[in-house]
């Protein structure tokens, strides 16, 4: 069987911005047999997000992500459905997601890498597993309980400095005795700098007088709380206290595209009062 799929064509380089030449689309063979614990899924939907402008470097930066290779399928977050299995507890038929997804119209991948999810969660939209009910909600949610010490009653202020994006960055207000929680900023990703990003003089005086903390947070590290946190965003959701919205292209032909707009804040626009995730998804049509 002949597929499509999307490789990485060039790099922008640590300090360039990246466009959609440096992705190339290819066709490839798919074998027509699987083996025993693998499945065959049909693509649904793929994301973009930018954490991944870490990985068109050579060297990422980090332990815990690693580079996409020149000329390689490039992979991230996507969502699937099952069309032949040989894992026993996948089926045909069953939708699945991974954070690894390779950007390929269907795809061989090992089912032990996969978890199902339930499109009665998200009633049916299941590109919402790729953003506010999936990693970047997850990232808010998680990131808020663990590191915000918001309570109920507690009368603090949150200031979130990023919002727009499908994540946002969780900030405390520069007040006495204020927190900083770091995570993520996409503003820095093209540029050759350490993450988080050095403050200058000034700012770290100001930290020191007003006894300011700032700490890093990774979602990754609190996999265990995945599960609850991917119900209570489901329950906001139908509940009508969480709002999303996000944005969908249509073909796999436009993911440089796509991942172009998503770093330059082409995304959908909303109203401020909004409480939404902006999010750019691909859907690739005609398969």
């Amino acid at each position: 069987m002949i597929v499509q799929r999307v490789v990485l064509n060039s790099r922008p380089g640590k300090n360039g911005n990246p466009v959609a030449e440096n992705f190339r689309m290819e066709e490839v063979y798919l074998p027509d047999n699987i083996n025993e614990g693998q499945v065959q899924v049909r693509t649904l939907y793929l994301s973009v997000d930018p954490y991944m402008r870490c990985r068109m470097n050579e060297d990422t930066g980090t332990d815990y992500i690693t580079p996409w290779q020149l000329s390689q399928v490039v992979d991230g977050g996507g969502i699937g459905i099952i069309e032949e299995s040989k894992h026993t507890n996948l089926t045909k038929g069953d939708f699945v997601t991974s954070f690894y997804w390779p950007w390929q119209t269907k795809v061989i991948l090992d089912g032990n890498s996969l978890e199902k999810v339930d499109p009665q969660l998200v009633d049916g939209h299941l590109s919402y597993f790729l953003g506010a009910i999936g990693m970047p909600g997850l990232t808010s949610l998680i990131g808020i309980q663990e590191k915000g010490h918001i309570t109920a009653g507690s009368n603090k202020t949150m200031v979130v400095s990023g919002a727009a994006g499908a994540c946002g960055s969780v900030a405390g207000q520069m007040n006495e005795n204020s927190h900083i929680i770091l995570c993520g900023q996409i503003s820095q990703y093209n540029k050759d700098v350490p993450y988080p990003p050095p403050l200058s003089p000034a700012i770290e005086a100001i930290q020191k007088e007003r006894n300011i903390t700032r700490e890093r947070f990774l979602v990754l590290n609190y996999k265990d709380k995945f599960e609850p946190g991917i119900l209570q965003l489901s329950q906001w959701f139908k509940e009508g206290k969480l709002k999303i919205k996000e944005t969908v292209i249509n073909g796999l032909e436009n993911m440089g595209a796509a991942f172009q707009s998503m770093m330059t804040g082409g995304y959908i626009d909303y109203p401020p009062s909004t409480t939404s995730y902006g999010k750019s998804i691909v859907f690739p049509r005609g398969i």
